[in-house]
């Protein structure tokens, strides 16, 4: 059985996407719901491991409360699969390979749909990361290995620096191949740490900016590992632990807009 621990701010969210899908699904699953709309939880490491003591299941799913399972044998299909793999420590529905530049996953997001990501095919794939919107850890894993609630003080990065850990313990990450939508696209874009104002002001290529909190969490998960690690993965790409933030903010731009700038020249040619 599956444990769905979800914290939620949104009651109409929640129902409209997470429980009505949940509503249609053939198998039996416990559900967690951890109400956080008066802000009680500090952030989401600490709100997900309460929720994920309480958790009966052999696998513990951490979902967003915006997401809805396109199948109703999804449960059913996803515990089969979760059986037969390997070393397994947490899968998801999206995630990237060590130097890959694109997301590997089944996921749409946003309105009207759109694939943020390459589609992988009928197997899972093996990733070095994971997104936070949907990952699922055994049970027996997460007595083990919690979330970390000092260095992820916050609502970001804490499945990727889960994710870390996962590997250094000596488990396998896997992206599960079954369809999923997420209402929020997850973007930021309005720059908000100077360097990327200065991006910004420089009319650089650039992807989409992320928050504030998200570079103090990062900060921190390179400082937790940076002697046992040389880059953090993420779906917004990796994260070398031995330079600074700001620097790879720089030079990340300056390689995209060269290459923008020469696939012009191409077209115009």
């Amino acid at each position: 059985m599956i444990s769905i621990v979800c914290v939620y701010n949104n009651e109409r969210l929640l129902a409209d996407f997470l429980l009505d899908s949940l509503g249609r699904q053939t198998v039996q699953h416990e559900l967690i719901t951890i109400d956080n709309t008066e802000k009680q939880f500090a952030s989401a490491a600490q709100a997900l491991n309460f929720g994920g003591r309480k958790a009966r299941g052999r696998y513990i799913m951490f979902v967003h409360q915006d997401i809805r399972f396109c199948s109703i044998e999804w449960l059913r299909d996803a515990e089969r699969m979760l059986d037969s793999l390997p070393n397994l420590g947490v899968a998801g529905i999206a995630g990237r390979k060590d130097g890959g530049s694109s997301i590997l996953t089944n996921l749409t997001n946003g309105t009207p749909p759109t694939a943020p990501g390459i589609r992988i095919g009928a197997e899972p794939a093996a990733v070095q990361t994971l997104d936070e919107c949907l990952t699922i850890v055994p049970r027996d894993v997460f007595n083990v290995l919690q979330f970390d609630e000092m260095t992820c003080e916050g609502w970001h990065l804490y499945a990727v620096e889960y994710c870390v850990s996962s590997t250094l313990l000596g488990f396998a990450l896997y992206v599960l191949p079954f369809d999923t939508y997420h209402a929020s696209v997850g973007t930021f874009s309005t720059p908000t740490m100077p360097v990327d104002r200065l991006i910004s002001r420089c009319h650089m290529a650039a992807p989409p900016f992320l928050p504030k909190e998200y570079y103090v969490a990062l900060k921190k998960v390179i400082k937790k590992h940076k002697n046992h690690v040389s880059k953090i993965h993420t779906v917004f790409g990796d994260w070398s632990t031995s330079s600074p933030i700001a620097l790879q903010q720089m030079t990340r731009a300056v390689r995209r807009t060269a290459r923008k700038t020469l696939q012009s020249l191409q077209v115009d040619a």
